[in-house]
């Protein structure tokens, strides 16, 4: 498949691609991508880039991950190979926890599973990286230490998140208030925060080439924090832990193969969903036409019905993957849609804050992906270190029976998603979208943009996104045109326009063609590509 115009930009967002023929990075920070660019120039390869940028990352964009996040990744060395480093729930997790609860709480112990992120840096440069694992930590250590001015984008993100977290009383909150909002405020735009603990936790993990993390003194004093504050993890929980190697799922559609990582992560919601509309002649209605629209939404609301009936830490599912990716499945499911928003899409089957980056070189293609799910996470940071916790373990549900039940040493379902394309068994490119259930619906979006509408990588993330919710309830951004919103009311859709676009996701991709590296980064975050 050749790449679209790459002088067409029919969207306003100001960007062009970036080309060149010896590597390429893009993620979501500019500090983070001149990290990977910094590999590359001191002679590492796409592998040392990707991970000094997820480092950097959880200094730059503290708001999105940090050092106890989960990671996923997607790797091109002649074969896709996958990375799932998704922690599990503690041991002595119990279900009278969370008596009288109809969710999992957002803040607090209770969602804290064990962070798998340095395990991931761990396990990838194991088996690809060229250059020392400590020159990989250089650039996050840096910025740690001095200090860095605060992006736009990730100031607003710090600022919505100040009367979540300021508002927690609780002796086991106090630390990361001190570290996150110093004098009681998120920093603004522009203004420098530093944090000597991140510097000096980051030097640990790098010395001891994560062993200090999962064996050692940074695990030790997690487990002591969680003792004397009434959590749940214990040393046993992290020296437990590991990384697994899994093999990738795909679909075809149109010409283009699309990967994701298998569960427990959503990545399937989007290989399901092309599925569906691959049988339609989406490309015979315009891009901005409520044709299209409509019939990526409900495609995208049947595949989230399975999703989030099924899918669940694998060793619980019911359901396997490839009977939820069967193309004769799909077709049953295509037949739902009409010219009308299905009001409550249902299971067809039997009933049984994120980071994303990307590199590239001449041999090795990297999709990765990092996050403390909803922004920062749990709101706990064990003191002395610069470890804030993710509360992934809101993804559980409470429901009695169904696979993805919280229970103990259980990987939770999972949104952060890396993707990949390629095609004829040839690497195109790694891609990804941010953004919680955003996600595969971002995948979705860019992948139609790329297959149907023959757009290049920078043009299909600026074009206009939806966002479906729950029931008949999408969200559009204000570029969406007043007609196509209507027209999507009249077929019984109930639109909200908004002018958030954190609710639309934040994507990069890099695609090979001719030797030529082309990237290109989301215009709704902070975020640049840098090629060449």
């Amino acid at each position: 498949m050749q790449i679209g115009n790459l002088t067409d930009y029919p969207y306003a967002s100001g960007r062009r691609v970036m080309m060149g023929r010896r590597g390429a990075v893009a993620t979501s920070q500019p500090l983070a991508a001149l990290a990977g660019m910094e590999m590359l120039m001191s002679g590492g390869n796409a592998v040392d880039a990707a991970l000094a940028m997820a480092i950097a990352l959880t200094v730059v964009e503290p708001t999105s991950n940090g050092i106890g996040g989960d990671a996923f990744a997607l790797v091109w060395d002649g074969k896709l190979h996958g990375l799932n480093a998704s922690g599990k729930s503690a041991q002595s997790l119990s279900q009278e926890a969370f008596i009288g609860m109809d969710k999992v709480p957002s803040t607090g112990w209770l969602p804290v599973t064990v962070p798998g992120a340095v395990s991931a840096w761990r396990k990838l440069w194991e088996r690809w990286g060229k250059l020392p694992f400590e020159q990989l930590f250089a650039p996050a250590i840096r910025y740690a230490e001095e200090g860095f001015p605060v992006s736009p984008v990730t100031a607003q993100a710090w600022q919505r998140s100040q009367n979540i977290f300021l508002s927690l009383t609780r002796p086991e909150f106090q630390h990361f208030k001190e570290v996150f909002f110093p004098g009681n405020r998120a920093p603004a735009a522009g203004e420098i925060w530093a944090s000597e603990w991140h510097a000096k936790t980051l030097r640990a993990i790098a010395s001891s080439g994560g062993e200090s993390f999962y064996r050692g003194e940074i695990a030790q004093q997690i487990a002591n924090f969680a003792a004397d504050t009434g959590g749940f993890l214990t040393r046993d929980d992290f020296t437990k832990h590991q990384a697994d190697w899994v093999e990738p799922i795909c679909t075809n559609y149109r010409d283009l193969t699309v990967w994701e990582i298998p569960p427990n992560g959503q990545g399937i919601a989007a290989l399901i969903a092309l599925n569906i509309l691959e049988g339609f002649d989406i490309a015979k209605y315009p891009r901005e036409s409520v044709e299209s629209y409509h019939l990526q939404i409900e495609a995208m609301k049947l595949a989230f019905a399975d999703v989030h009936r099924h899918i669940a830490d694998i060793r619980f599912m019911t359901v396997a993957a490839e009977h939820l990716l069967d193309k004769t499945y799909a077709g049953e499911r295509r037949n739902l849609i009409n010219d009308r928003a299905i009001p409550i899409a249902e299971s067809g089957l039997p009933k049984g804050g994120t980071v994303y980056l990307a590199a590239s070189d001449a041999e090795l293609m990297v999709s990765f992906i990092q996050s403390n799910f909803e922004g920062f996470g749990s709101g706990i940071l064990v003191p002395g270190t610069g470890v804030a916790l993710h509360n992934r373990g809101i993804a559980f549900t409470l429901e009695e029976g169904h696979p993805n039940q919280i229970a103990p040493a259980k990987r939770p379902f999972h949104t952060i998603i890396p993707a990949f394309l390629t095609q004829n068994n040839q690497p195109l490119g790694p891609f990804g979208v941010m953004g919680g259930p955003m996600q595969p619906q971002g995948h979705l979006q860019v992948v139609v943009n790329l297959a149907d509408y023959g757009m290049n990588p920078q043009a299909a993330l600026d074009a206009p996104r939806w966002h479906f919710v729950s029931g008949k309830r999408v969200l559009l951004e204000p570029a969406v045109s007043q007609e196509i919103a209507q027209a999507l009311s009249e077929k019984g859709h109930e639109v909200q326009m908004t002018e958030d676009v954190a609710l639309f996701g934040k994507g990069q991709i890099i695609w090979r063609q001719n030797k030529v590296l082309i990237a290109a980064s989301e215009p709704r975050a902070d975020g640049i590509a840098l090629a060449y």
